[in-house]
């Protein structure tokens, strides 16, 4: 399966929250197949000093997404996140926004604990940016 991911961090040190996330990704999630440039944004939905640094990732996983949410929480954790409050600073923001099938179908699913795709992906610029440098380079490759 293909999952994309977007990793966020607003507090400092911000760059090494993001590698020490995709670190631990590449080992407990699976193959990073590749990682966006990064973005720096404004915090979203609230207000705060700190600009966040946002990258995307592609990763190749044989979790379930259920299983995938359980380990990407627990790294935010490890990482220092005290709870999943969107409109606060954080260490690190993981998220699942797309997940691909084997057979290269897109899973939609609806739960109280995930959604997937993620519900404001097409929303958020800093998913949007990241993402879209993943696509265009998969397309330039295939041409």
């Amino acid at each position: 399966m293909l999952v994309y991911l977007s990793l966020g961090s607003n507090i400092h040190p911000r760059e090494e929250y993001i590698n020490k996330a995709c670190s631990l990704i590449e080992e407990r999630v699976g193959h990073i197949c590749a990682r966006s440039y990064d973005h720096y944004s404004q915090p979203w939905g609230y207000d705060s000093q700190n600009q966040y640094l946002n990258i995307a990732l592609k990763v190749q996983t044989a979790l379930q997404p259920l299983a995938l949410l359980t380990v990407t929480e627990q790294i935010e954790r490890e990482l220092g996140r005290k709870e999943k409050n969107h409109y606060a600073d954080r260490t690190i923001d993981i998220d699942i926004i797309f997940y691909f099938l084997s057979d290269g179908s897109a899973l939609q699913m609806n739960t109280p604990r995930l959604t997937i795709p993620h519900p404001y992906w097409h929303e958020r610029d800093f998913v949007l940016k990241p993402l879209l440098t993943i696509l265009a380079t998969e397309n330039e490759a295939s041409i």
